[in-house]
């Protein structure tokens, strides 16, 4: 079938080129009889198994019989993802704009499904468990990127839907209590949410409230939740939050933070005060109030003069 390639641009389905005999993903050339009139046979992994799609006379053809199984969608969809590589940010943004979740993990690089390779150009490697075997879906230059990738796939899909039913949503009464419980803070901070880490970001969704973390000098999104004390405690439990929560105990129990001064307080300096001689001392009336924008402060100094050699007696002026 000769005009396999056009008929693939027709249906605009990408033939996935591959380093083998054949060049094509999907395609082998098995051991033929001489003069077979289809030596080229079209293959899948599908449910762990390998399924045969047919025998054909090009490769081409076989190659545009695979590009049109699931699984030759599947490949060439998580291609083009990889082609372009995305920032951190980006990724994130993708994920949120495409409705998925970059699942996070207690592991290396943070994220469900990917790993790190150190030293290579693309050093994370998302992979997935597919028929009882580890599957390779590519390598990245971002962790996010290869997270991405992770949740577009019908494994990641699965984990993030088991997750979100297994999560029972806490009240804000609850949150505070399951942290008390676990002997976490709730780091307060000054922001719309009033909780650090903790952002809303989805103002009228059911989960609002985003946590998140600078990791490695980048923001990690930890999910979503009903309310900012929940996104709070998942900020808790983590290292960061954990680090803010010890540093925010020590300022409140051994730092004395002076009373500020209002803004619009100005000092207006009423002469200049001569150099004061032994002896003198400055008198202090009390504890100035809040002062109003013209207000200004009058200091007293109050010089006691030592009877002289010629009998004067004490005195005291005031300056």
């Amino acid at each position: 079938m000769s005009c396999s390639p056009q008929q693939s641009q027709a249906e605009k389905l990408t033939l996935l080129v591959a380093e083998n005999s054949t060049g094509f993903f999907g395609v082998r050339l098995p051991l033929a009889k001489p003069g077979q009139p289809k030596p080229y046979q079209a293959r899948v992994q599908r449910g762990g198994t390998k399924v045969s799609l047919g025998m054909f006379a090009t490769a081409e053809e076989a190659a545009l019989c695979v590009a049109r199984s699931p699984e030759g969608r599947a490949a060439a969809a998580e291609r083009a993802a990889a082609a372009v590589p995305l920032t951190s940010e980006e990724a994130r943004q993708q994920a949120q704009a495409e409705k998925l979740t970059l699942l996070v993990a207690e592991n290396t690089t943070g994220y469900f499904g990917v790993h790190h390779r150190p030293g290579h150009p693309k050093p994370y490697q998302a992979q997935v468990w597919r028929g009882g075997k580890k599957v390779s879906l590519g390598y990245f230059a971002t962790a996010e990127e290869a997270a991405l990738c992770v949740a577009r796939s019908p494994e990641g899909r699965a984990v993030a839907a088991e997750r979100a039913a297994a999560v029972v949503p806490l009240t804000s009464e609850e949150a505070q209590q399951q942290a008390q419980a676990e002997k976490l803070t709730l780091v307060m901070a000054e922001n719309s949410t009033g909780y650090f880490g903790v952002t809303l970001d989805k103002p009228g969704r059911p989960k609002p409230y985003q946590a998140r973390v600078r990791r490695g000098g980048k923001l990690v999104h930890l999910g979503r939740f009903a309310t900012a004390e929940e996104a709070a405690l998942c900020v808790a439990r983590t290292p960061e939050g954990q680090a803010a929560g010890r540093a925010d105990s020590v300022d409140s129990q051994g730092t004395v933070t002076p009373p500020a001064v209002p803004s619009w307080a100005s000092l207006k300096e009423e002469g200049t005060v001569p150099p004061m001689p032994p002896g003198a001392f400055v008198k202090d009336e009390g504890v100035v109030p809040l002062m109003p924008p013209d207000a200004f402060v009058k200091v007293e100094v109050v010089v006691k003069e030592e009877e002289g050699s010629a009998g004067r007696p004490k005195r005291q002026r005031t300056l």
